[in-house]
């Protein structure tokens, strides 16, 4: 049974840091593009970051381009998203996701078909 679960989420002032970790099962990271993606209130979701599978190609969105790394511990199963110089407008409910088999490597969310239950980022003061 193919299950991503995020953790890492909290309360940070601007400027911090926090790292989401996304846990698989059920599959191998290695064979999968990973996407996180976030959805604050009122708002769209929007892809933030993937990291692609076995050629570990990395895209970030321009906004967190520089702030935060993707990475993938293979050994762990597991996909995480470093986030540093963090900004009130990163404020939302972060979720990773598996790119759907065949599908061009992108963060076109209906691409994705299996995401987690998501873990809320708190940046304020």
């Amino acid at each position: 049974q193919v299950q991503l679960v995020e953790s890492g989420g909290g309360l940070v002032q601007p400027g911090g840091s926090l790292r989401l970790s996304c846990a698989a099962s059920g599959f191998s990271l290695n064979d999968y593009t990973i996407g996180w993606f976030r959805q604050a209130p009122g708002k769209e979701r929007e892809g933030v970051s993937y990291i692609s599978g076995s050629a570990s190609s990395t895209y970030y969105r321009d906004s967190v381009r520089g702030r935060f790394t993707i990475s993938r511990d293979n050994a762990k199963n597991t996909v995480y998203l470093q986030m540093n110089s963090l900004k009130p407008e990163d404020t939302a409910v972060y979720y990773c996701a598996r790119l759907k088999t065949g599908y061009f490597t992108s963060l076109w969310a209906p691409a994705y078909n299996f995401w987690g239950q998501g873990t809320q980022v708190t940046v304020s003061s």
